[in-house]
């Protein structure tokens, strides 16, 4: 591995040419104690090294790195190793963590230099995975937590919650197929976080996106604890499907493309804002077909090229992974983390609704309006097309809450 500073290690994205500011990399903190010598493996250097073409990180980050370091670095190179430090100092729990996302995930998570607690839960073959992951030399400890009987303990003082329990889809499979399953599994987990980290930053991953969400607002509305700004259904998946597409179409830097994704979390509900791209690049007809029907469809691509064993779990994980560092970037503090997720929403007539976001340390600080000011006619049928598919879903999983209530 090489010996760069942050260059290479990276999950989130910074794109120049935008209107708006977006999430930065999967950045290190600058005044920690923590020793690099001892963190990843990785061993300190005396300067920086930015390589935008074969990184995450970009030409403007690089060269604002350049610019804060260079009138300092003979001064405070013999300082460097302990100054460029990350602060592990958030618990984060993975729950479905033995599972084809949470693997992966939670190892992405391991990974993360703000991390100082990782608690993995599952019903069953969870031990073996925390003891895999525990021995990466990185600074956040892990334990395993196995069944409803550990799951409290397990939950107990989380600053992050992420949730990809549930069955992965099967060929011919719709996301609306599992919802008799995963439904009450969603039920389950978020009444349990209600009742020991009700604070916490809830991530659902679980499917479908669409009717979980609604399902876990439910269920903490009937707890007493609802607070819309910290439940994030993650689309993310659909933003990075997009950038790679659209980059290779174009032939663009992937590090230097950002698309919008609107509306849910399936199938035509899923509306990427290719006029929004930048940098701003034309699309024919053709293309623009091509491409929304591509991203829309991406899921089912890969479940159909697994031929069964399995749907979309490592760009599932590394997309999820993302909108966990953007999440731990704004708890500590960065005021520059912007998003797309799935959220209550009110920048249409539906209830939840996936759009940028800009998050801080309390959850969802705003709602970006203009992504969907100025849209191409196309986009704009696009999006009141989905709007009964996507209301029927919220609404398919309020009701299942509801009844559930009922009954109980």
């Amino acid at each position: 591995m090489a010996a760069a500073a942050s260059a290479t290690f990276t999950i989130g994205t910074t794109q120049t040419g935008r209107s708006l500011p977006q999430s930065s990399p999967f950045g290190l903190k600058f005044n920690s104690q923590v020793n690099f010598n001892t963190f990843s493996g990785l061993k300190a250097m005396p300067s920086l090294r930015c390589d935008s073409e074969s990184s995450f990180s970009g030409k403007e980050t690089c060269a604002a790195l350049r610019a804060t370091f260079a009138p300092k670095a003979q001064k405070e190179n013999r300082n460097l190793t302990r100054n460029l430090q990350p602060q592990a100092s958030y618990k984060v729990a993975v729950l479905g963590a033995a599972g084809g996302i949470g693997q992966p995930l939670a190892l992405l998570i391991k990974m993360s230099p703000l991390v100082s607690d990782l608690h993995l839960y599952d019903i069953a073959n969870v031990k073996g995975v925390a003891a895999d992951i525990s021995h990466c030399n990185t600074p956040s400890k892990v334990l395993d937590f196995t069944g409803a009987s550990e799951l409290a303990n397990c939950l107990k003082g989380v600053d992050v919650v992420v949730i990809p329990a549930g069955v992965p889809r099967k060929p011919g499979m719709t996301r609306d197929d599992l919802f008799n399953i995963n439904a009450g599994i969603v039920r389950d987990l978020v009444t349990a976080v209600a009742d020991n980290c009700p604070n916490a930053f809830i991530h659902i991953i679980s499917n479908p996106v669409n009717s979980t969400v609604p399902i876990a607002a439910e269920i903490l509305k009937q707890k007493g604890v609802y607070d819309p700004k910290k439940l994030f259904g993650v689309s993310t998946l659909d933003v990075v499907r997009a950038n790679t597409f659209v980059a290779q179409k174009k032939n663009l830097r992937l590090i230097d493309v950002d698309v919008p994704v609107v509306g849910g979390h399936a199938g035509i509900t899923i509306l990427p804002l290719l006029s929004k791209t930048k940098p701003s690049v034309s699309f024919t007809d053709e293309e623009i077909e091509e491409l929304t029907v591509r991203i829309q469809n991406a899921g089912t691509e890969v479940v159909e090229a697994k031929a069964g064993a399995g749907s979309a779990t490592l760009s599932m994980a590394y997309a999820a992974a993302r909108f966990v560092e953007s999440s731990l970037r704004a708890l500590d503090g960065d005021a520059d983390v912007y998003e797309c997720s799935f959220v209550q929403s009110d920048l249409t007539d539906l209830p939840f609704f996936a759009s940028r976001v800009k998050i801080g340390r309390k959850g969802v600080e705003a709602l970006i309006p203009t992504d969907l000011q100025g849209l191409s006619e196309y986009e704009q049928k696009a999006l009141e097309a989905l709007k009964p598919e996507l209301k029927a879903s919220i609404e398919k999983g309020v009701a299942f809450a509801q009844k559930q209530t009922v009954t109980a």
